[in-house]
């Protein structure tokens, strides 16, 4: 009985034999994209196919880097990768790791080292970019004369900001001689004290966009002291200058809004910021007005001189009701005195003697109350109306007498 094999040892074998071939562990098809298909999870579907069939090729997610451009159905390109065998569906497919667009190969590939070589050495680290002004009042510009690349840069950098001065040099942006033009562009520029310096021209092949590939044209936007924006060709075009750059923008007409901030949008944010600032004062004003105010209200009641004032208005009419206490006090008084004085006038020993009564009194000028005061022989004195009478006694006569009776 002949041996029976399973299907899957089967595309086992044949996938050894695959793998065992040298010549497809790195080949290099070309050909016509069709069924291209970018799957949600950044694998890309696709098959390459010829007058004389189809290939079914797959590129993973982790190999993206190798396309620099955005493939789509009838690119023609050249795939570069492994044919193996998806043992499950009994399947050869190339799987690819890099992509170019055909006749760019010999190109890309140098592209590719070269700028593997450079970010090794770290001229494309962030660290070393320089931030882009915001107001700049001098852009310097490397690129044709003649090209539509100045004439975007031009027109949208005067529409933005009219009063700008920009410095063109004149370069060769293809050809042989273009990148030594297009270093000369730079450091002339960045000798000549520009705030920014664009790098770039319109679209193009890779062939036409080469010169912005060469070396000599990194490391002069490497090492120039100037921030640097790289223009060069088209949105998915991408140079070793974009690499290098200090910034990179898809187009010419991109880097010149990058580059010259908007005059009027300046202007109008000045002028808002102006009306804001004005606002602000005017209510601090107003507050600071309202708040003296209330100062000023409180200071009239807590004033010193209010409460001088009040405390004199207050002395003064103390002293009036001290006045007018002591005026009704010596009015009083006088009546008092008045009462008293009449009531002494009627015991006064005057008004007695006016009424024809003496004052007797002994040699030491006592008053004599009593027969038993003096002596016989002894002088009195008599006091009268006009005058004293001194007298001796000669007799003295003690008699009974009794007060109160008439």
């Amino acid at each position: 009985m002949k041996n029976a094999y399973s299907v899957g040892q089967v595309n086992r074998y044949v996938r050894n034999m695959f793998t065992q071939d040298y010549f497809l562990q790195k080949i290099y098809v070309k050909g016509e994209v069709s069924n291209c298909k970018y799957h949600t999870s950044g694998h890309i579907y696709f098959s390459l196919k010829d007058e004389t069939g189809t290939l079914s090729c797959v590129m993973f997610a982790g190999q993206r880097r190798g396309l620099a451009f955005s493939m789509k159905n009838g690119d023609k390109v050249i795939v570069g990768g492994t044919i193996d065998v998806y043992e499950r569906d009994g399947r050869y497919q190339l799987y690819a790791k890099e992509i170019t667009l055909e006749g760019a190969g010999a190109l890309y590939e140098r592209f590719l080292a070269l700028k593997q070589e450079l970010e090794e050495m770290g001229m494309f680290d962030p660290g070393y970019k320089q931030p882009i002004p915001r107001f700049i009042r001098r852009l310097g510009v490397v690129t044709a004369p003649a090209g539509a690349a100045i004439q975007d840069i031009r027109n949208i950098s005067y529409r933005r900001n009219p009063y700008l001065q920009i410095i063109l040099y004149p370069a060769l942006v293809q050809g042989s001689e273009a990148a030594q033009s297009i270093v000369k562009g730079i450091r002339t520029l960045d000798q000549a004290g520009v705030d920014v310096i664009i790098v770039g021209r319109g679209g193009g092949s890779i062939e036409d966009l080469w010169a912005f590939n060469e070396e000599i044209v990194a490391r002069a936007i490497f090492e120039c002291n100037t921030p640097v924006i790289s223009a060069v060709g088209h949105e998915t075009d991408f140079t070793i200058a974009d690499f290098v750059a200090d910034l990179r923008a898809p187009t010419p007409s991109a880097a010149a809004e990058l580059a010259v901030d908007d005059f009027r949008s300046v202007v109008q944010t000045i002028l808002l910021y102006k009306q804001r600032m004005y606002r602000a004062m005017s209510g601090k004003v107003d507050l600071s007005r309202s708040r003296l105010e209330q100062f000023q209200t409180r200071l009239s009641y807590l004033s010193p001189e209010a409460r001088l004032r009040e405390q004199r208005q207050h002395l003064a009419d103390l002293q009036n009701a001290i006045e007018d206490g002591m005026n009704q006090k010596l009015k009083e008084n006088r009546h008092r005195l008045a009462v008293y004085l009449e009531k002494f006038a009627g015991l006064s020993p005057l008004r007695k003697l006016n009424q024809g009564f003496s004052y007797v009194a002994d040699k030491d000028h006592k008053t004599l109350t009593s027969v038993e005061q003096v002596q016989t022989g002894e002088p009195v004195f008599i006091s009268v109306t006009d005058g004293t009478i001194k007298a001796q006694v000669s007799q003295i006569t003690k008699e009974e007498r009794i007060y109160g009776e008439d």
